[in-house]
């Protein structure tokens, strides 16, 4: 562990040293953060005095929302931690369209119940995916033939060295599970807010279309907790589709197994799985699909921390 006098936990309110994140995780895995600090002031003015105090000294930062689609190493993540679960959100507009501004630590499920309620559509997608706000911004998140892009108008982006700005959703070049800022090098900063433009509707229908998505979402996919999809689809073809075909359905390492449900999900079979089993799985499916179809899968998970 990285020990600096500038990150002294005794001496920050709220900063503590050596904590697991296996709670933090949608997987329940992972091993121990050398400093983690939550984040639940949706002004974020504490956060962002920590986070420069890091940047400052060099430390490395990983930011957690809703913990989905993120495999963190057993051996844990170096530096700081920041687990994001400031949720306020703000409307404006009583037309047929309204804005509604959301702090970045929002749950992405409870957002879709909140819009439904307020008779606002366009979020109907969300109610199937378990992660956070910022996290969906900065990674384009989608289900159901809809993402982030299709409502997002702008995003409040703090950034080392040059402080608080907007972003709209045409300076962050969003692509399928993409954007500006995930394809960034630097990682030093840190997503506030995210705006959204959205519809009035019947809050029935709209209803009517999430009953429909979380539906879809217990026919096809494994229940209990997951990492998501593990691969993005190749352009023209579904990864779950290539891992069937080539036979993987069932393939376990350990106590991880590509599940039988759906080839593009892989699952702890006992509860007794490790991020190792997990990233070993990953490989081995990864090895066999591009020896069969000549097609190289890319993670849409993201792997966090310490790897061999």
């Amino acid at each position: 562990m990285r020990l600096l006098p500038a990150l002294d936990a005794a001496s920050i309110d709220g900063l503590q040293e050596m904590q697991s994140l296996a709670r933090y995780t949608a997987a329940r895995l992972g091993g121990p953060a050398d400093y983690l600090y939550i984040a639940k002031n949706p002004d974020y003015k504490d956060t962002l005095e920590l986070l420069q105090l890091a940047w400052k000294q060099d430390l490395a930062v990983t930011v957690i929302g809703g913990g989905a689609n993120i495999l963190v190493s057993d051996a844990g993540i170096r530096g700081l931690t920041i687990i994001n679960r400031a949720a306020q959100i703000e409307r404006e507009g009583a037309g047929d369209e309204a804005l509604i501004t959301v702090s970045s630590g929002a749950n992405l499920i409870r957002l879709s119940r909140y819009c439904q309620e307020q008779g606002l559509a366009g979020l109907e997608w969300a109610i199937a995916v378990p992660g956070s706000v910022g996290g969906a911004v900065v990674n384009n998140a989608g289900a159901h033939g809809s993402d982030i892009a299709s409502t997002l108008t702008r995003a409040l982006v703090f950034e080392a060295g040059h402080g608080e700005r907007w972003y709209g959703v045409e300076d962050l070049d969003y692509a399928y599970r993409y954007s500006r800022l995930k394809g960034r090098a630097d990682r030093r900063y840190f997503i506030k807010r995210a705006q959204f433009q959205l519809r009035r509707d019947d809050p029935q229908l709209i209803q009517a279309r999430m009953a429909y998505n979380n539906d879809y979402r217990r026919r096809t996919q494994p229940p209990g907790a997951s990492l998501g999809s593990i691969f993005k689809n190749p352009t023209g073809d579904y990864a779950g589709r290539l891992i069937e075909a080539a036979g993987l359905k069932g393939l376990r390492v350990g106590s991880v197994q590509v599940s039988p449900i759906h080839a593009n999900f892989f699952v702890n079979i006992d509860d007794e799985a490790s991020a190792r089993d997990y990233f070993e799985l990953i490989r081995q499916v990864r090895e066999r699909v591009e020896e069969a179809f000549a097609v190289r899968l890319e993670l849409e998970i993201q792997t966090l921390g310490e790897w061999d």
